[in-house]
């Protein structure tokens, strides 16, 4: 006889909820807008050119699967898809540890690291054309940085080798972006409880041990944010490289961006650009895929900090 009442207040509020939910829902519809207007519709039109043949200005005829065989069958293709990968995979390994690194740094409440982390973020808001240019200046063996104090070891021909232009492009990417991921370590690092590492420290724990046993766990899923926005990121570079290198010297810095601006804008062949672009999003949609499933869960991530 006493169960009946307890349920009704149940069953009001799971109403309320529902409800409530479904006043706020409308709210999403902008969004939800732009996104299929920037984004869906785009990528359908990418898709669809793929299989049609176009030069940028006359009309559409439809091509079949031959845009598909000539861009497979390419021998530069796996050249290019390699250069991305590497490139991908070397500008990860050099940005990750230091961006741990100054985000665990730039985590801490004194002042002069808040006037630090504003420095470090500076690079971030030049544009990647304005940066490429600097650094194509700087490093010109006739009259850049080297020529001008001096310094044998800096006036090499640094975008005329393929080692050197490859190495100077991760370099470059590095220092633009790493201030970025600095900056979501340091939110990172601020979320983990203070008391895990006052408890550490009653334990004998130094600084090091703390580092490795305490905040590299606890940052485990901000490391796979980061690395997810790195990796797909590096599929999209192609300002800074074009600026810099051009894809030169000869292929050596040719990634999949630059070839398929080649193709589309270079050849005016804007079917097999296309073929590529699709290319770029189904390799760039795997690799996330992938790193959220090494990630697991998010939301273990955030009952770790709490």
């Amino acid at each position: 006889m006493t169960a009946a009442p307890s349920a009704a207040p149940v069953a009001g509020r799971t109403t309320t909820r529902a409800g409530r939910s479904g006043s706020v829902a409308w709210m999403a519809l902008p969004a939800l807008a732009i996104f299929v207007v920037f984004g869906v519709v785009p990528l359908a039109g990418v898709l669809l050119l793929s299989f049609a043949q176009w030069d940028g200005l006359g009309s559409i005829h439809t091509a079949g699967l031959s845009n598909w065989r000539s861009v497979l069958s390419d021998p530069g293709l796996p050249h290019s898809l390699f250069v991305t990968f590497e490139i991908m995979i070397l500008s990860w390994a050099v940005q990750t540890p230091i961006s741990l690194l100054l985000g665990v740094f730039l985590a801490g409440r004194q002042r002069y690291r808040a006037l630090l982390a504003v420095l470090y973020f500076v690079p971030l808001l030049l544009s990647s054309a304005a940066i490429a240019i600097t650094y194509k200046a700087l490093l010109d063996p006739n009259f850049g940085l080297g020529a001008g104090l001096h310094l044998d070891f800096l006036a090499q021909d640094w975008l005329g080798k393929s080692n050197l232009a490859l190495g100077v492009v991760i370099f470059v990417v590095s220092w633009q972006f790493i201030p970025f991921h600095s900056l979501i370590y340091q939110a990172g690092v601020r979320q983990i409880p203070a008391t895990m590492y006052e408890a550490a420290s009653i334990d004998g724990a130094d600084r090091l041990q703390q580092f490795f046993s305490i905040t590299v766990p606890q940052l485990k899923y901000t490391i796979i944010t980061s690395s997810t926005l790195m990796v797909v990121g590096s599929l999209t570079f192609f300002d800074l490289i074009f600026v810099l290198t051009a894809g030169g010297p000869g292929d050596a810095t040719r990634v999949l961006a630059l070839d398929m601006y080649k193709r589309g804008f270079q050849a005016n062949l804007m079917g097999p650009a296309s073929v590529i672009a699709v290319l770029l999003v189904l390799i760039g949609l795997g690799l996330a895929l992938l790193l959220r499933r090494l990630g697991g869960s998010t939301t273990a991530s955030q009952q770790e900090g709490v």
